[in-house]
């Protein structure tokens, strides 16, 4: 299960009590963390060796209809090759509104840790992310 960064729990409450509009992101980038994001961000995002943030259109092609306050990714979210080195075990997931730096917008762990080996091209497949709210 996902939760909300704070920069959205803020727009969020802005957008819906009387503060300003919040306008979603054309594109949003998943990053890989070898330890736990927080709300405002932290943790340890992978780095170096070819890393960078999976960028995914966000539209209805790659993100399901909400249902019962879920949504799923619809397409695998795929990164470049790691290169050189490895990146690490990989254990949690955040979703950005930039490539680098930006607003967390949510985060959470993978169902499973993954190593990624130099030479390793992750991949996220369809359905594996799930972000809920509560």
């Amino acid at each position: 299960m996902a939760a909300k960064g704070t920069y959205l729990d803020n727009a969020l409450l802005d957008h819906v009590l009387g503060g300003g509009d919040y306008s979603r992101p054309a594109t949003v980038y998943v990053a890989l963390y070898t330890s736990s994001p927080g709300p405002g961000g932290g943790g340890t995002e992978c780095s170096g060796f070819s890393y960078a943030r999976a960028s995914v259109t966000n539209d209805g092609t790659n993100w399901d209809a909400a249902s019962s306050g879920s949504k799923q990714n619809n397409a695998d979210i795929s990164f470049p090759t790691a290169s050189g080195e490895g990146w690490g075990d990989v254990t949690h997931f955040g979703i950005w509104d930039n490539s680098t730096g930006g607003n967390l917008l949510y985060y959470g762990p993978l169902g499973s840790t993954k190593t990624i080996n130099d030479g390793d091209t992750p991949k996220l497949l369809a359905y594996s992310l799930t972000i809920t709210e509560a």
